[in-house]
């Protein structure tokens, strides 16, 4: 079984629990996500099976899109609603039209530290396994994107946002930043993500709707084919001498691929055979005639 099972995860249970719960029902030998969703947080879980494993680094790569609130006047040492509160101040003056203003700092390209309690490692130990001993590390800030930030209601002290990001982004501490610019703190108290990888909360299946699949023989109706991972991608519909090429390894030019080579430098490409299976994932080298492989996916590994 290979392919992509978009979960919504709900709130309460981590992200490694719901990985666990899909590899058990659909008695898959390989799972893995695209994309860690913090306990408290819900929504859109990428799950990629069997040889869709392969994929996962890709869609990781891809924005995501969020639903979340702030509540201002409180922080906390987490950033979110999970933690320790550090200080209070209350945000009575702040007005609608100076969200407006601090939100639009953040369009575009910001540097962004990440917070003393996450994933990252330090010398191989988990961020957060070091801050809860007392020794919290800060790591150096990163460049993230933010697409849009987007102010749907305040009612204060909650302000109710959208916002677009690129990957690594840490939606908590933009909230913490916002909080910081408003000169009241604040944090992430709640938290749903909406799109990742190009698949939505539309498409998203309850662990209980997975469950009831599963029970009635009917698992393969959750799995979307591989070929249809990465919909923003190109796709190239593979011919004979092209499949033939890439059967045995060969170098590919960006002829081989057509009109296809128009797309970007360091774009990636599909290949989907005659069948409607994905047959390999490419990528047009930066400035050269070169398309380099990512993934080549033999017949027995695609279905």
């Amino acid at each position: 079984m290979n392919g992509i099972v978009v979960i919504h995860k709900p709130a309460g249970v981590s992200s490694a629990r719901v990985v666990a719960r899909v590899k058990r029902l659909l008695q898959a030998r390989k799972v893995g996500h695209t994309g860690t969703l913090d306990p408290f947080a819900r929504g859109v879980l990428v799950c990629c099976i069997g040889q869709a494993t392969r994929l996962a680094r890709f869609l990781v790569e891809r924005p995501k899109t969020y639903a979340g609130v702030l509540t201002l006047g409180v922080e906390t040492d987490t950033q979110d609603a999970t933690g320790r509160v550090t200080a209070e101040r209350p945000p009575a003056r702040v007005s609608e039209e100076e969200l407006h203003r601090v939100f639009q700092r953040y369009a575009g390209a910001y540097r962004q530290a990440p917070p003393t309690y996450s994933a990252l490692k330090h010398e191989g130990v988990p961020l957060y396994t070091l801050a809860r001993r007392g020794r919290p590390v800060q790591k150096p800030a990163r460049e993230v994107f933010i697409y849009h930030l987007r102010l749907e209601a305040a009612e204060l002290p909650r302000v109710r946002f959208e916002v677009r990001c690129s990957a690594g982004t840490y939606i908590r501490t933009l909230c913490a930043d916002i909080g910081r610019d408003l000169g009241c703190g604040g944090h992430l108290s709640g938290l749903t993500r909406l799109e990742s990888g190009g698949f939505t909360l539309d498409q998203a299946l309850t662990l209980e709707d997975l469950e009831d699949l599963a029970r009635r023989g009917a698992s393969s109706r959750a799995i979307i084919p591989m070929a249809r991972a990465l919909p923003a991608v190109a796709e190239i519909a593979a011919g004979p001498p092209l499949m033939e090429k890439v059967r045995h390894g060969r170098e590919l030019t960006r002829a081989d691929v057509g009109p296809a080579a128009a797309v970007n430098d360091g774009q990636l490409l599909k290949l989907i055979d005659p069948q409607g299976d994905l047959l390999a994932l490419l990528r047009l080298a930066p400035g050269t005639d070169a398309v380099e492989y990512c993934c080549v996916f033999a017949p027995a590994e695609r279905r």
